[in-house]
């Protein structure tokens, strides 16, 4: 097993918290990591009918069978069962007892605040890191194959072509994740919807037209971006509310967790055709942003990441808000570094005077260099979180 960066914060919440919640998109790689750190736990999939239904139907008799505690997999089909672990947790009073992991976020999430507040640690596993990749030597030379590739755990571990793997996972995402959050009686509009919000990747997310372009209403696909984001397909990422006497744009920018998953869906069936085409910055800037997030996610913090774009066009990619300090980060496609590439950092840097601030520039290239004050890094070495 490729060695996961999260491994280290789960085993240290595991020797304080008496239960841990891993979260991430399906296929993430959520019930090999917890296998692998707790070997001597139980593991229970509540995909399987039988299993959910004794849960549910007999919560004491069931958790009764595990006073060591287990792993229990997709443990939102059985949000019923968090008040009955509060009573047992609470009893035995012991550190890593339970071991959750869930695809759902906002339902596991609103359970978990509900019955388990206080006891439970909740992290969140994204498909591999380009770090993860790197020590493990399966990282390729060409920016343009592993976008294409994506970085969902599977495709590496059985050498799969992508082309079909993320084919059935979206097909398997429509069927089993899709349905059991909401009731969608026609899946093949919500997967146009899922396919024009790939084609819209990198952009302010603009519901009207959404909705217009896919034949719903406004709050359908409202409902509908709730849905892709509470299962871990696409984050909104929302404008820093700074605007330094300038009017800023308040909308959020659309992005997708896996740029595989992305080419899948905009029909890009190899790294060439992706190499050509017209959304490679926009999809090369959700590669860097997704892999900024899980450097967060991978600690064990969340996000505090967000982009700042004023009225005139003016927009920084990235702003890294910490302890009240701002970092710029702009993503530029591109492998040969040119002036116009620092342009908007420094009137960034100008009308909000952090003009002694870190600041970055992570580009298509593989050169890492100094230039105008801007720290300029390859896509390989973005790791700066």
């Amino acid at each position: 097993m490729i060695e996961r960066e999260l491994s280290k914060k789960v085993k240290s919440l595991a020797k304080k918290m008496p239960i841990i919640a891993i979260v991430g998109p399906r296929q993430s790689g959520k019930t090999t990591l917890a296998k692998t750190l707790f070997k001597n736990k139980p593991y229970i999939s509540f995909e399987n009918t039988d299993v959910r239904s004794h849960a549910l139907n007999d919560p004491r008799d069931f958790l009764g069978r595990y006073p060591k505690g287990a792993i229990f997999d997709e443990v939102q089909r059985a949000p019923e069962l968090f008040s009955y672990l509060q009573g047992v947790v609470d009893e035995k009073d012991k550190p890593g007892m339970f071991i959750l992991t869930g695809s759902q976020h906002f339902l596991l999430l609103e359970k978990v605040t509900q019955s388990l507040a206080g006891r439970v640690g909740i992290l969140e596993l994204l498909p591999f890191s380009l770090q993860e990749l790197s020590k493990s030597k399966l990282l390729e030379d060409s920016v343009d194959e592993v976008i294409f590739k994506g970085l969902y755990p599977r495709i590496y571990d059985k050498n799969l072509n992508p082309v079909d793997w993320y084919a059935d996972y979206i097909e398997a995402y429509l069927e089993r994740d899709v349905r059991q959050i909401t009731n969608i009686k026609n899946l093949s509009t919500f997967k146009k919807f899922l396919s024009l919000c790939a084609a819209r990747v990198g952009q302010l997310l603009n519901l009207s037209s959404l909705a217009i372009e896919c034949g719903i209403t406004h709050t359908t696909a409202r409902e509908w971006i709730s849905i892709l984001e509470a299962s871990f397909i696409i984050y909104l990422l929302q404008p820093h509310h700074k605007n330094f006497n300038k009017r800023v744009v308040k909308m959020p920018k659309l992005y997708f967790y896996d740029t595989g998953l992305v080419c899948s869906l905009l029909n890009i069936e190899n790294k060439e055709q992706l190499s050509t085409y017209p959304l490679r910055g926009n999809i090369f800037e959700t590669f860097i942003m997704s892999e900024l997030l899980k450097q967060r996610f991978n600690k064990g913090l969340k996000s505090n990441l967000y982009f700042w774009r004023d009225k005139t066009g003016h927009e920084v990619d990235c702003i890294v808000e910490s302890a009240g300090s701002l970092t710029p980060i702009e993503i530029k496609s591109g492998k040969t570094i040119n002036n116009e590439m620092f342009k908007n950092i420094e009137y960034w840097k100008k009308i909000s005077g952090k003009s002694k601030n870190d600041s970055y520039l992570i580009y298509g290239g593989s050169n890492n260099q100094k230039r105008s004050g801007v720290n300029v890094l390859s896509w390989k070495d973005c790791n700066i979180l």
